[in-house]
């Protein structure tokens, strides 16, 4: 109507009604033509650019906060520049249209791929609907185009804070030499040496916080031992400090309180073991843990004392004694001549003590030793190089063992560890004495696919071990589940039958992978559950063909654990043996 409008009026106003055409000169109806074209394709945005405005003029009106007017000067086109988009998209986001917003951005990113603009504003509209993982994913592929943008390393560094992620905000952050720490502070103040403590916390205030410091920190207070759940936060103090607060549950004495204290000591009860332990006494961080077990077929006591040295919290001497009288039927595990061994009475004292030293958030190291003394009573007849695996006599053994962190994305939350054990020792017998070598390694994978909790979390680890030379059978290393006396876990095959140990493969070299995952079905300030499946995997063999499983294990399965009070962790776990076809059901209780 408009365009019609302003034809008639422009041919009125040259003369030439449509009553009067057949008047009008050829050349000047040409000429009338011409004009209401040119008209036409004025009135036509998407036809003629002579109406869009410049990106200058767009700016300026930005610059003047004229939100409204930009959006009606920029209509959404596919002829816009990638510029246009932008104001039109930060236009929207001012006036709170953050749907229009994020419309209008994504198309100028589809015009100008490689402007980091446009993922750093859409990170911005997607913090504005509260929407971090959104924001996260955005601000990772502007830093893809530009890894120098120091606002959007400081913006995402912001949202990983916000998230919880302490470790991967100072990843971000250090890049742009940030945050500065005011100060360090405890919540709640915890009961520990003052000296102690300010010497595990490697920060200093008014300075930069380093991503290497705060891991050494974290590394030096968890080897304290009192402190086994704990969180940092980066508090905000003013425009560009924070205050770094150490969040902390303390063990102390007992126990906290007489529930928690109950709780942790008693959880072995149903399978006839108690845990009595102290800690932090004198608030000096000296720990003592114990293990006192009268299962008739397996007795144990167990006693252990660690203290920092020097009150450094770098260097740890802990010192034990271990007391074992313990019934084995190694009818399924070993192979030699002459009748089943069913009845083997092994009676055992060990003393040890190690020193163990923490370099800084990456590695440390321990070394130590130990003496042991064991006894064999009534055993069925062993016959050949088997019978030296029974021989009575005392242990000297002399370990040094390494843990590395080869791998930390934190903002992944991916972390893959290493260790590695070696040991030389003697064994001291009637018939004389024997020398033997030990060695052995771990690589753990663990991960946390989510930004924030502990769901679908997932962990894999691959262990490998050998040992060279004549040793007594209970230092043969064993592949089953069994509670404090074995870690090398296959969840389908059980150490024990009807409470004897010995059930499950034992042998001088192993490999051994284990592999879970576990969701969060129920989660509150009390109780978490967890649960999922499982998969275990290993060999293990012996020279002399009287121990090994021979052949390879699979051991499907699921697990579910527990979580009460954040004190104790209570692990169910079923697993099935491919290669016997038996089932294997598992419970017990961890710290």
């Amino acid at each position: 109507k408009v365009v019609a409008s302003r034809q008639g009026g422009f041919r009125k106003a040259m003369g030439c009604g449509r009553e009067m055409d057949s008047a009008c000169p050829t050349e000047l109806r040409f000429a009338i033509n011409i004009g209401f074209l040119l008209a036409l394709l004025c009135l036509w945005p998407d036809w003629c650019m002579c109406q869009a405005p410049s990106v200058e003029s767009v700016h300026e009106l930005y610059e003047q906060k004229q939100y409204a007017e930009i959006i009606r000067l920029v209509p959404a086109s596919a002829s816009n520049p990638a510029e246009l988009d932008l104001y039109r998209g930060l236009a929207f986001a001012q006036l709170q249209r953050f749907s229009e917003a994020k419309a209008a951005l994504e198309d100028g990113e589809r015009k100008n791929p490689s402007e980091e603009r446009f993922p750093v504003e859409l990170a911005g509209v997607a913090y504005r609907t509260h929407d971090l993982a959104e924001a996260q994913r955005n601000l990772g592929r502007a830093l893809h185009l530009d890894p120098h943008d120091s606002y959007a390393l400081n913006f995402l560094a912001t949202i990983y804070l916000l998230r919880g992620n302490v470790p991967a905000a100072l990843k971000y952050w250090n890049r742009i030499e940030a945050p500065r720490i005011s100060q360090i502070k405890e919540s709640p103040q915890p009961r520990i040496n003052e000296v102690l403590l300010q010497r595990a916390i490697t920060i200093s205030p008014l300075s930069t916080l380093r991503l290497r410091d705060f891991e050494t920190s974290d590394a030096l207070i968890g080897a304290l031992g009192i402190f086994p759940n704990r969180r940092w936060e980066l508090r905000p103090e003013g425009s560009d400090n924070y205050n770094l607060v150490l969040h902390s549950f303390e063990e102390d004495g007992w126990g906290s309180n007489k529930w928690n204290a109950a709780l942790s000591i008693l959880r072995g009860l149903p399978y006839e073991t108690a845990y009595p332990a102290y800690h932090n006494m004198h608030g000096s961080a000296i720990n003592f843990e114990s293990i006192v077990r009268w299962d008739s077929q397996k007795r144990r006591v167990f006693a252990s004392v660690s203290i920092p040295l020097h009150m450094s919290p770098k260097w740890r001497l802990e010192a034990y004694a271990d007391g074992r009288d313990e019934n084995w039927n190694l009818t399924n595990s070993f192979y030699g001549a002459g009748a089943p061994l069913t009845a083997l009475k092994l009676r055992k004292l060990e003393f040890g003590a190690e020193i163990r030293r923490i370099e800084n958030g990456r590695w440390g190291w321990q070394t130590g030793g130990t003496f042991s003394r064991r006894t064999f009573g009534k055993q069925g007849a062993a016959f050949g190089q088997a019978g030296t695996f029974f021989t009575s006599g005392n242990v000297l053994e002399w370990n040094v063992a390494s843990d590395y962190h080869l791998l930390s994305i934190p903002d992944r939350r991916l972390t893959i560890d290493s260790s590695a054990l070696g040991g030389v020792g003697r064994f001291f017998a009637s018939g004389g004495s024997r020398r033997f070598g030990r060695s052995e390694g771990s690589l753990s994978f663990h991960w946390l696919p989510q930004s924030e909790g502990d769901d679908y979390e997932m962990n894999s680890r691959f262990r490998a071990g050998a040992i060279i030379g004549e040793v007594p059978f209970d230092k043969l290393y064993t592949l089953g589940v069994e509670r404090d006396d074995n870690d090398l876990w296959l969840r389908g095959i059980s150490a024990t039958n009807d409470g004897r140990k010995g059930n499950s493969p034992m042998g001088r070299r192993y490999l051994l992978w284990n592999w879970d995952w576990e969701k969060v079905i129920y989660h509150d300030a009390f109780f978490e559950l967890k649960a999922g499946p499982a998969i275990d995997a290993g060999d293990i063999s012996d020279a002399s063909g009287a121990f090994g499983s021979h052949e390879w294990l699979w051991d499907p399965g699921a697990q579910v654990s527990i979580r009460v009070l954040d004190t104790v962790n209570v692990i169910f776990s079923y697993g099935r043996d491919i290669r016997s076809g038996q089932n294997a059901f598992f419970g017990t209780t961890l710290p």
